[in-house]
């Protein structure tokens, strides 16, 4: 980490929101400047030694080689990796300044860069996408931005695995793993859309979430709704649209404590860096000021209030869809693309006379608990519908608890299920 260039793998310091603007004036600037001859020793030592596939630059380390030029320091490092990715961090503010940014370096260092841009800790809202392997490659991170409480949004679009699997074939393997993907008891919000206009919706939902509950939110898609064309209508007004920020602090900076809350509300306020809050992250368990707290009690307090900021809202989180269900007497649940099939089946089986409804549940984690439990004493059996070999139904089990019938309809070989075969799933589950 002492290197003005990172190999890929290590921890990646943060830049202050106050030198951003610096930052750019400087990649702009001509003043004389270079990298020292320890740092350029260390960048080509490692070169020679390690199979690098890639480098990534840190401005914070980079700054810290006086006189400061980061234009002059770029091109060095960029002329001891040749052939080899790099990775520069922005320092724009806006949209069209980070692209303005972005095409000046590819100017300056070639095509084979690529861009990073400093976002949730700064103030800005962020999100990322990635499919299967990559979504497996996220969760070390995704821990840390559940225990620094970091808002984030994601998005999954399953397909088929384990590993590189079927790429571009329908699936629902993820649906555990966006619950416990990364390591240890922690809790996020999963939602799931069903359409092209529910994908729009659900992410400017999604951002709104995390915002307010400082909490990773997951968008989980499958192949199904990831490559659908369905028209969408859009708002004239964007000022009509909800949006959350998070809660910024209102207090003195010197009375500030990074994750302190009231018994009202169990969501911190959260400073933007670089202004003028003091503020540690990390990924130990902590207490009110950031810093780490290795007792028993302040481990239990920890937890806890990571739990209730999420399990003391669900009225406010927890979203679902009841279709035909006045008079359903057998229900059928299902979420993302395998909810299309879904609606169709539920139609064809009310045709023939059956009173079927479906459930769709849109928050998938945390579980519709509530809902569940009230339907599995109203109906006479439930049908969980999904593309894997059975996962979410091994939730709709532990809730049901008996109450009534479960059965699985999982289907994994790289379709979909067709309205024809879920109704006769159906059919058979209720002995018809």
């Amino acid at each position: 980490d002492g290197m003005g260039g990172e190999a890929f793998g290590g921890d990646c310091s943060r830049i202050a929101a106050e030198t951003l603007s610096e930052h750019l004036r400087m990649i702009r600037s001509g003043s004389a400047g270079r990298l020292s001859r320890k740092e350029t020793d260390a960048i080509k030592e490692a070169v020679d030694m390690l199979p690098l596939a890639g480098i990534t630059t840190n401005p914070s380390i980079l700054k810290a080689e006086l006189p400061f030029d980061y234009e002059t320091q770029l091109k060095a490092i960029r002329a001891l990796t040749p052939g080899m990715t790099m990775h520069v961090q922005l320092g724009s503010e806006s949209c069209e300044g980070m692209l303005e940014e972005a095409a000046y370096l590819q100017n300056l260092l070639g095509r084979d860069i690529y861009v990073k841009v400093p976002t949730t800790e700064a103030g800005v809202k962020a999100m990322t996408a990635t499919s299967g392997p990559g979504f497996s490659l996220k969760q070390e991170m995704l821990g840390l931005a559940c225990t620094a409480e970091i808002p984030v949004v994601l998005v999954d679009v399953q397909r088929v695995g384990p590993a590189t699997g079927q790429p571009t074939s329908p699936a629902q393997g993820e649906v555990m793993m966006t619950r416990w993907g990364t390591h240890g008891d922690h809790w996020v919000i999963v939602v799931s859309p069903s359409s092209v206009p529910e994908c729009f919706w659900l992410t400017i939902r999604a951002v709104n979430l995390a915002e307010k509950y400082r909490v990773p939110v997951i968008i989980l898609m499958d192949e199904v709704i990831g490559h659908m064309r369905e028209k969408i209508e859009l708002p004239d007004d964007y000022s009509t649209v909800e949006t959350v920020d998070r809660v910024r602090p209102t207090c003195k900076p010197e009375e500030y404590l990074a994750y302190g809350t009231t018994e009202d509300n169990l969501v911190p306020a959260m400073a933007d860096y670089g202004s003028g809050y003091r503020w540690h992250v990390t990924g130990l368990i902590h207490d009110e000021t950031g810093f780490p707290k290795g007792t028993p009690a302040g481990t239990v307090n920890a937890l806890n209030r990571l739990h209730d900021k999420i399990y003391n809202n669900l009225a406010d989180i927890v979203t679902f869809e009841n279709y035909k269900m006045d008079d359903a007497e057998f229900v059928v649940l299902s979420f993302g693309g395998a909810a299309r099939t879904a609606y169709e089946a539920v139609d064809m089986a009310r045709a023939e006379g059956l009173k079927v409804g479906f459930f769709r549940p849109i928050t998938i984690w945390p579980f519709p608990e509530k809902e569940v439990k009230e339907l599995a004493g109203k109906v006479k059996g439930i049908l969980v519908h999904e593309l894997n070999y059975g996962q979410y139904v091994l939730e709709v089990e532990r809730v049901v608890a008996g109450k009534c019938p479960v059965t699985l309809y999982g289907k994994y070989d790289n379709e979909s299920a067709t309205p024809q075969e879920l109704l006769a799933e159906i059919k058979k589950a209720m002995g018809r």
